[in-house]
């Protein structure tokens, strides 16, 4: 089976031959193809012809796959093609032509329900020594056997250097050469297919990367002249000259999602996302993604500090988005074990309720605050408690790559919380309502960092350096009594600090905690998958239990119920005098409570699932 995505940007390789090339360079005064003619040669150029909207194009009939080729604006500077489908040298040098109809994709994979979605956050760079598409294929099938069912790299727009996050890339539709071809990344998908398992793609549509971007000087239009983003000018979605400019996007995650056959997107940081106009660019997107991916289950997710629960549903919709990371259940958590309250966990540790009471919510409600901007300092500047939510439609996890390089040492919970505390949190996000989510070396037990890391050079490495000086020069982290380095992004040393070690998972602490999260990942499937279907909405509850304990009940429409019991502390709680939850209940899950302490004081560091019908008080 073949999967090519026709569009209007980039370069299209003709069944009959040749090769069409197409830029929108609106502000270009003349634009010329720049055909690479080999090592050390002079390129030769081709005239494009202009239209009335800015579109310059040409037909090479002697180009084919493997083509080299930049664009020269006004007869001296060489840029990529911003929708180049491949730069194998670097976003500064040529793009490549590809032909997607050269890949052979298996026929009757159609995806798998988003009920089914266990998330498994990757980045391809550091989760093999080799950091490659290739390698990673090769590790697929430990994680299906652990009980993961959806890979989700991180992003893969092709970025300047060795190594990064992927946050700044600046060529949407090409992957990030550092980790291997076109062909390698549908091999890779098309290996997850054959396990069974989804691929998640990481998009970012709110900025284009700091380096390695020339559309600012032909297509000026892409930026607002009125609105800033934290990366600068923001995308220009509803400004004049911006229907090219929506297409551009709207036509990445169409080709993602039918190129490459991935079955779903998260998209990073919605709300920095501007448009005032209807449809917004969100709604658009969604539409035109579920009409070109019909007959599959394609999932859409949302990165929304502003929450925005109305751009949710519960079945696939055009417009809208089946699930949307769940940074509320996380702060809430972190805070509960941590008891940090600084910067963004400043709401989930100083308002009327207490951390744990918190968490309690975001367990049976799912969001908790809603469509509040953050204060400088991280806090919201009115928070405002959502209404309840449809549980499955929202992503609950203990660790991403948010969560733990954001700090100055890329501290995991582990570290942070303790031992004891840990493995609750990881529990906490998989034996939900919710889709759960681990994070690269999650399944094992990781210790390892995760830090922020670029392979910036120049003027720009100097910044990202000082600037992360400024951002947590006041942090202090000690190592047998010596105050450690802050870490230099910027260096190699702390990118291959941040790949999980392999002796970890070998480990008689990762075999325990392979084993737990395998056993508890069954569960779910036994247990909680089964039933989302009967999940009430709005009719969830929780009570805390002394100053650590929590009693949730998730309610079904046959009348069942389950019920978590946790203790979040290092001391045994009484139990309570009443005993909301279910009579004659069958084991679901149990970590640290045995079932001769059913009847008495809740053990420290416990938590037991348990279903059944509901006892009436």
């Amino acid at each position: 089976m073949k999967a090519a995505h026709p569009m209007r940007f980039g370069a299209t390789v003709r069944a009959s031959g040749g090769v069409d090339f197409r830029l929108w360079g609106p502000a270009a005064q003349q634009a010329e193809l720049a055909l690479s003619a080999g090592p050390g040669q002079a390129p030769r150029f081709v005239p494009a012809s202009r239209d009335a909207e800015g579109w310059w194009e040409c037909h090479v009939p002697e180009a084919a796959a493997g083509t080299l080729y930049q664009w020269r604006i006004d007869g001296d500077l060489l840029v990529p093609d911003p929708a180049s489908r491949h730069n194998p040298h670097g976003v500064h040098q040529p793009s490549c032509v590809v032909d997607p109809s050269s890949f052979e994709w298996d026929d009757g994979w159609s995806g798998r329900p988003w009920h089914e979605v266990v998330l498994y956050e990757l980045h391809v760079g550091a989760f093999t020594p080799e950091g490659t598409f290739a390698a990673a294929a090769a590790r697929l099938q430990e994680l299906r056997d652990v009980g993961i069912t959806a890979i989700e790299l991180m992003p893969l727009a092709d970025f300047p250097g060795r190594f990064g996050w992927g946050y700044d890339g600046v060529l949407p539709f090409a992957p990030h050469a550092a980790y291997g071809t076109p062909q390698d990344l549908k091999a890779f998908i098309q290996q997850a297919h054959r396990l069974g398992l989804m691929v998640f793609l990481d998009v970012v549509y709110n900025h284009f990367g700091p380096e390695g971007n020339y559309l600012h000087r032909y297509a000026p239009q892409f930026f607002s002249a009125t609105r800033n983003s934290p990366w600068g000018a923001a995308i220009n979605y509803d400004g004049e000259g911006s229907r090219w400019v929506r297409e551009f996007f709207i036509e990445n995650a169409v080709y993602w999602t039918t190129e490459y056959r991935f079955d779903g997107l998260r998209l990073d940081a919605v709300h920095a996302i501007a448009d005032d106009s209807r449809p917004h660019v969100l709604e658009d997107l969604s539409t035109r993604v579920r009409q070109a991916c019909a007959g599959r289950h394609v999932h859409l997710v949302l990165e929304n500090e502003n929450n925005n629960h109305e751009r949710l549903a519960t079945t696939p919709q055009p417009g809208r988005y089946d699930g949307q990371w769940n940074d509320d259940f996380h702060h809430a958590l972190h805070v509960a074990l941590t008891g940090e309250r600084s910067g963004y966990y400043h709401d989930y540790g100083a308002g009327p309720e207490s951390p744990v009471e918190l968490l309690g919510r975001s367990l049976t409600h799912g969001m908790l605050f809603e469509d509040s901007r953050r204060k400088p300092g991280g806090a919201r500047e009115t928070p405002r408690a959502t209404p309840p939510q449809p549980l499955p439609t929202l992503v609950n996890f203990a660790h991403n790559h948010d969560q733990i390089g954001n700090r100055a040492f890329g501290e995991r919970l582990a570290v942070l919380a303790g031992p004891d505390a840990a493995p609750l949190a990881t529990l906490l996000a998989l034996l939900t309502p919710a889709v759960p989510m681990l994070f690269l070396g999650e399944e094992f037990g990781s210790t390892h960092p995760w830090l922020y890391f670029a392979d910036w050079e120049g003027d720009l490495k100097k910044a990202v350096q000082e600037g992360r000086k400024r951002e947590f020069g006041h942090v202090t982290k000690l190592v047998d009594g010596q105050p450690l380095p802050l870490p230099d992004p910027c260096s190699a040393d702390t990118f291959d600090a941040s790949r999980p070690a392999a002796h970890e998972r070998e480990s008689e602490h990762g075999r325990h905690w392979l084993a737990m999260v395998g056993a508890a990942l069954a569960a779910r499937r036994q247990w909680i998958i089964p039933r989302q279907g009967q999940l009430l909405a709005g009719q969830h509850t929780a009570q805390r239990v002394g100053d650590r304990g929590l009693s949730v009940q998730w309610r079904y429409a046959d009348g069942q119920v389950l019920a978590l019991d946790i203790n979040l502390g290092g001391q045994p709680l009484p139990a309570p005098a009443e005993r909301p939850g279910p009579v004659e209940a069958q084991d679901v899950f149990r970590h640290r409570w045995p079932a001769s302490a059913d009847a008495g004081a809740w053990p420290a560091w416990a938590a037991r699932w348990r279903l059944g019908p509901e006892i009436t008080l």
